[in-house]
């Protein structure tokens, strides 16, 4: 049966939600795009008609007005449209929100990273334990169907750790997470997804599972050199992020997980400025003609919009897992990754890579629940569902995945 889609959130990465919908019309009957700027949604979708996709069957998307923070809203709407899954592509700070209007009414719910509190930084380890996790045993008596942090990282990078522990290692003792782009948009800063978020984690203590315990580290305090494939050697510092604090819980057995991004000189040095001046701070200050602002919220202004560099952008990303273990008594050591092309996704649905990376793999998770294969009618964190199907899913909507045994250097890609 073809589902009803409400995706909430009309950024650049809401914007590869709608177009892969579309793009999966068999399974999806009438889609509806959320947000609060209903103008944003307007231009994704005139954007998708003008892609002239070949609709299966009956399909509609249209906008829709909606606050994330007003639970009752989306209730309301999820009634009216008769929503079957929601996709919560928007800012983390409203993760709850929406969560709570899915177990409201039964919608089986989708985001990309873990709820955030605004006022709060540097977050205890687990942070799904103090957000999203409180509500498993509520999904689960009410059979409500909800996969957190379905985005890349987390989300792909997951189902790759899945992959190993079911099908490629006996033991996984570590796993090294790490995302490059070695694309350039040709501006002298700008993030890729929404500025607030993306900065915020930047500068937060680099938390990680090492020798079995959870220890923190100064933001950019550990970095080293890795040669990836096809973009080459890339600088890549620790951080925290979102997939560490499930996977050091769901794998077992696992002694070591972190995550790496990698930033080059001039990135790293606009971000001391930012800081070191107070752009960062996300407590209000008040100007010389007594008008309050939040620093972080006036940068975010002066920054370019994410979804405005995907025509020029080129070059590629590399978002990659290392995982080291064991098979069959012997030590093995193995990578599993992407490689996804700025130009190509803008060909595909007028997206950067990175939007693309991040938008594709909820509307595979949304297939998969239409399908049945992931409608588990509980909560889950994506290392916890059957990987291969996802993979295969990604494969189908422009994401190729690829496993090397290092010892060896032997590739092979995982596909349908």
């Amino acid at each position: 049966m073809k589902k009803n889609i409400l995706i909430i959130g009309a950024g650049a990465v809401g914007s590869v939600v709608a177009h892969k919908c579309a793009q999966s019309s068999e399974y999806f009957s009438s889609v509806y795009m959320g947000s609060r700027s209903i103008d944003k949604c307007k231009k994704i979708i005139s954007s998708i008609k003008n892609k002239n996709y070949p609709y299966k069957n009956s399909f509609n998307i249209q906008p829709l007005s909606i606050d994330a923070y007003d639970t009752q809203a989306i209730v309301d709407s999820i009634h009216t449209h008769n929503i079957d899954i929601v996709i919560n592509v928007c800012t983390a700070f409203v993760n709850k929100s929406i969560l709570d209007a899915c177990i409201d009414t039964g919608a089986a719910y989708i985001d990309t990273a873990v709820h955030e509190d605004y006022d709060v930084m540097n977050a205890p380890f687990p942070w799904y334990e103090n957000h999203e996790w409180k509500k498993r045993d509520i999904c689960k008596a009410k059979g409500i169907t909800a996969i957190l942090g379905c985005g890349f990282d987390p989300g792909v990078v997951n189902a790759y750790c899945a992959y190993a522990q079911e099908f490629e290692f006996d033991d996984i003792n570590s796993i090294d997470i790490m995302d490059v782009n070695d694309g350039d948009h040709g501006r002298f800063f700008s993030t890729n997804f929404d500025p607030e978020i993306n900065l915020r984690e930047i500068i937060e203590d680099a938390g990680c599972l090492e020798d079995g315990e959870w220890k923190d580290y100064p933001h950019h305090s550990r970095s080293m050199a890795y040669d990836f494939p096809i973009v080459g050697e890339k600088q890549i510092y620790l951080m925290g992020h979102d997939e560490v604090h499930s996977l050091a819980v769901n794998i077992k057995g696992v002694k070591d997980v972190r995550f790496w991004m990698g930033f080059d000189d001039h990135y790293l040095n606009c971000l001391n400025v930012f800081k070191n001046v107070g752009l960062l701070n996300i407590e209000k200050v008040t100007t010389a003609d007594g008008v309050e602002v939040v620093p972080l919220h006036v940068l975010k202004a002066c920054l370019p919009d994410p979804a405005s560099l995907a025509a020029t952008y080129t070059g590629k990303t590399c978002i990659a897992t290392l995982i080291k273990g064991t098979k069959d008594n012997q030590p093995k050591e193995m990578i599993i990754y992407n490689i996804c092309d700025h130009e190509e996704t803008y060909s595909d649905v007028d997206s950067q890579a990175i939007a693309f990376t991040a938008g594709v793999p909820p509307v595979a998770a949304a297939i998969l629940i239409a399908k049945g294969d992931w409608d588990v009618k509980q909560m889950k964190n994506v290392e916890e569902l059957q990987s291969k199907p996802f993979l295969k899913e990604l494969d189908k909507m422009g994401i190729s995945t690829q496993v090397t045994t290092l010892s060896e250097k032997e590739s092979e890609l995982i596909s349908a």
